[in-house]
């Protein structure tokens, strides 16, 4: 079978270190082992069950970029990185630990009190918290200015009213990073983050998991804050307010993890088509032999091979503290745009075949589609890239 991380045969940048290309080895056994065996259930339940989270805890795999003395591994982004790639290239795509790892756990490390962190951050380690962000509402989806929950401050605790939706890990998720209005008068000035312990409160209500196009086996949900009563050592920073600065700084790392998972499902799907039209006869030769197929595969080839490189310098600037908003723009847009015309173009290789769910490529035709709207839709991205002009 087709290697996805070889297939494009690219020399492996600098930020893929020893350490880093063996804990994809690791990961990328563990998925195989722990993980893909059961996929089938958990997209037909529409949820990965909470054991498999304990597994990947127990396995090293969560919180990998969290320094040690809060119960992670003190890697970097590289090695979420590699977890990421390793989910994108065996196909277990709604296993949500990307979000858990690279978005939820930095807003508690860069934002976090020391309390907080020692609080929050061994047990979303171990797996015994899972992790979600409530940005998105019914009438705020890009604008995140639009929020509308409401965060009223009553003597030691805040009191939080409002819905979100298209919840990410929103029926597993029992540590909600909540986006909410603090002081709604001063708009964007007046949002503030607030981390909502589920399993500590009243009020809390878990909506519907959602009916999706693809991605089934993540669980994504409404949520609903009827009075649910918080800490004050709950908001995240020193002061209210901060929320908006706060969600800008770590929007790039999030639009640059979208991009990791376009580009490895972009590999995956070029090594699956390679290896079916190898296989697969039409009109006495092999489909690998007509002359279509070929330039059809050296153009994915192509296209697949800038993409990693870009992706590959995009990482690296990140690690150096270098990635502009403007560039993680680019690396959204571009890779996920990327990413879902390859596996378009792969799926038409396969024939009728590759309108069958029982073939890896159908789930990905319906996993990518997402892509481009989630972290910012495509649009907002370029509106974004072009202020930079």
């Amino acid at each position: 079978m087709t290697n996805p991380a070889e297939v494009l045969g690219l020399p492996k940048p600098a930020w893929i270190t020893e350490d880093v290309a063996m804990l994809y080895d690791m990961v990328h056994r563990f998925l195989v082992d722990e993980i893909a065996p059961h996929y089938d259930d958990y997209e037909k339940n529409e949820i990965v069950d909470r054991s498999a989270w304990e597994k990947a805890g127990a396995a090293g795999l969560l919180c990998a970029s969290m320094p040690e003395e809060y119960g992670g591994a003190g890697g970097t982004f590289a090695h979420e990185s590699a977890i990421i790639e390793a989910i994108g290239h065996v196909g277990v795509d709604g296993f949500g630990i990307g979000l858990h790892n690279a978005i939820v756990a930095p807003y508690i490390l860069h934002y976090g009190s020391e309390e907080q962190k020692k609080k929050w951050l061994p047990r979303m380690a171990s797996g015994e918290l899972i992790g979600a962000i409530a940005m998105t509402e019914p009438g705020a989806g890009s604008d995140l200015q639009g929020v509308k929950t409401r965060a009223e401050k009553v003597g030691n605790q805040y009191r939080i009213n409002g819905s979100k939706t298209f919840i990410t890990n929103g029926q597993n998720a029992n540590l909600i990073v909540t986006v909410t209005k603090t002081d709604p008068a001063k708009g964007a000035k007046g949002t503030s983050l607030i981390v909502v312990e589920t399993d500590e409160v009243d009020g809390f209500e878990r909506g519907r998991n959602l009916d999706k196009i693809g991605l089934k086996a993540n669980d994504t949900s409404e949520l609903f804050f009827n009075d649910v009563a918080v800490p004050t050592a709950n908001l995240l920073g020193a002061e209210e307010g901060q929320g908006f600065i706060q969600l800008m700084q770590q929007l790039p790392q999030e639009r640059l993890m979208i991009g990791t998972t376009a580009i490895a499902m972009a590999e995956r799907a070029l090594a699956a088509t390679i290896d079916y039209v190898k296989e697969r006869q039409a009109f006495g030769q092999k489909i690998i032999d007509f002359q279509n197929t070929q330039f059809k595969l050296a153009e994915l080839k192509t296209e697949i091979s800038i993409g990693r490189t870009f992706y590959n310098d995009c990482v690296a600037r990140h690690l150096a503290g270098g990635l502009d908003p403007a560039t993680a723009s680019m690396a959204k847009y571009w890779l996920s745009d990327l990413q879902g015309r390859v596996v378009d173009e792969c799926l038409q290789l396969f024939g009728g075949y590759g309108y069958m769910n029982e073939y890896p490529i159908a789930r990905m035709y319906r996993d990518a589609r997402v892509q481009r709207i989630y972290g910012g839709t495509n649009e907002i991205m370029k509106l974004l890239i072009a202020r930079s002009l």
